[in-house]
């Protein structure tokens, strides 16, 4: 999943959603350096995408990325399924997207000065562009997959697979209905597992 789901699947607590975002900057040993929540954030979206990459319905959408796009197939599910998420947004979270975008994104500013330069510089751009609320759009899908491709360290077509979205449109939006539910009980069975684990250990 892209940076929407993860964020949504999160708990409520900014030092779990930030991990679960700047997962995809820090790498390594650099993450020792971070207070308990923002670990439990990276954990988080590790096994977030760890379901998510041996689930049988993403293998479903990623078969249905055409050649010679089907070696991007991992990344576009990821982007494909936020957009998904973020149209049909009402089926999941009762707090408009624009409201619960908001919101996130006055937590970055009010704990971004606690975090590396490119951590923070990350979140600012997120905020300033409305990334979250972008995945609604086919040009904010675009616009994402083209900052994406940027990204990677070879020359590449990232940039040009958008209309991968609207040629499969129909068949994604379906096979995403059919694995959301189920990747939002397992983040909350994980959720529980380590409550329960906290619990046990506190005298």
């Amino acid at each position: 999943m892209n940076w929407l789901a993860h964020l949504f699947l999160s708990d409520d607590d900014i030092e779990h959603r930030i991990g679960n975002i700047i997962a995809d900057w820090v790498k390594g040993e650099a993450r020792a350096q971070f207070s308990p929540g923002i670990q439990r954030g990276f954990a988080s979206h590790r096994l977030i995408d760890l379901y998510t990459d041996a689930h049988p319905v993403v293998a479903r959408s990623k078969a249905r990325i055409e050649s010679p796009f089907r070696r991007y197939a991992a990344i576009l599910v990821d982007v494909f399924y936020d957009h998904f998420l973020a149209v049909d947004w009402e089926h999941y979270c009762k707090t408009p997207l624009r409201e619960w975008t908001a919101s996130v994104y006055a937590q970055f500013a009010t704990h971004g000065h606690r975090l590396p330069e490119q951590a923070r510089a990350g979140l600012q751009r997120m905020a300033d562009d409305d990334w979250l609320g972008s995945y609604a759009t086919l040009d904010g899908i675009e616009a994402t997959l083209r900052r994406m491709s940027r990204r990677l360290s070879r020359p590449n077509h990232l940039g040009e697979t958008a209309p991968q979205l609207t040629a499969h449109y129909a068949e994604l939006r379906a096979d995403f209905h059919d694995f959301f539910p189920e990747l939002q009980a397992y983040a909350r069975a994980v959720r529980t597992a380590r409550s329960e684990f906290i619990m046990a250990v506190i005298p």
